[in-house]
């Protein structure tokens, strides 16, 4: 599936907004916090809340770098540039197998405005949905570590989402992180988007995550909403089966730990400060 059309800010902005609404509306009755440091995450923990944090994938509803000073004022703090689909920053890669993520051009000069704001202000730049040119761009003007939140190996599932093990180097470079994207498509060889039992193919992309990226740069990724998930992963209430799989793989409970959450917390805190 190739997804091209570009979507006007006039059109994203009032989902953006919508959506916004609803996540503070959730903190509003206790249900979660909305976390603006690394710190607000470690007390949310600590009282027993959900750790919420207001991430943009797709920046059509940021039409300007005044726009995203507002977003930031609103307490977004994670933003991916683009879906499968360009922007006026960025090209994301169509949804194709087999696929190299070597498809369109990089960033734009608004795009690489954006890196450098995004820099100032202390905003997580989500390489996910990102082509490989765009990739590139973003390693050479960023000051921060490199994050994949939802992503896979291209060496093992050849699917233009997933990063190839040259990207994978370049996260690690940085001292970045990959979360692993559990969509099946984007986790089989053949890249089907067909349900399968077990963790086996989930553990194999961690494994190779962890052979390039380190224990410190691996992380769990999800991509729950609208993907085709393993049969035993449905939500996130089957996280536990997936924890003690990794357990059970010879991870040990330090490394699960971290690639569980602390990862997380340690680049996130790495990148915003606090």
């Amino acid at each position: 599936m190739c997804i091209r059309a570009r979507v006007p800010a006039a059109t994203a902005l009032p989902q953006a907004f919508a959506q916004a609404a609803a996540l503070f509306a959730l903190e509003r009755t206790g249900t979660l916090s909305v976390c603006r440091s690394a710190a607000d995450i470690r007390a949310a923990m600590d009282a027993g809340r959900i750790a919420a944090i207001l991430h943009m994938e797709g920046a059509e509803a940021i039409p300007s770098l005044d726009a995203l000073h507002l977003w930031h004022g609103l307490g977004m703090r994670s933003l991916g540039f683009v879906w499968s689909r360009p922007t006026d920053y960025a090209t994301g890669v169509p949804f194709a197998f087999p696929s190299s993520p070597d498809r369109g051009d990089g960033l734009t000069a608004a795009g690489k405005a954006l890196v450098r704001e995004c820099n100032a202000l202390k905003i997580l730049i989500d390489l996910s949905h990102l082509n490989e040119k765009g990739c590139d761009d973003v390693a050479a003007l960023s000051d921060a570590p490199l994050v994949a939140t939802h992503s896979g190996v291209h060496a093992i599932s050849a699917s233009s989402r997933n990063l190839t093990d040259r990207q994978l180097r370049q996260i690690a470079d940085s001292g970045g992180v990959v979360g692993l994207n559990y969509n099946t498509g984007f986790l089989r060889p053949d890249g089907r988007r067909e349900r399968f039992a077990g963790f086996d193919l989930l553990l194999r992309h961690l494994d190779h995550l962890l052979e390039i990226l380190g224990e410190g740069g691996v992380a769990l990724g999800s991509d729950f909403d609208g993907a085709v998930m393993p049969a035993d992963l449905g939500d996130a209430a089957a996280l536990p089966g997936l924890v003690a799989a990794m357990e059970a793989h010879g991870y040990g409970r330090a490394l699960t730990e971290r690639i569980a959450w602390r990862n997380w917390v340690d680049v996130l805190e790495r990148t915003w400060g606090g």
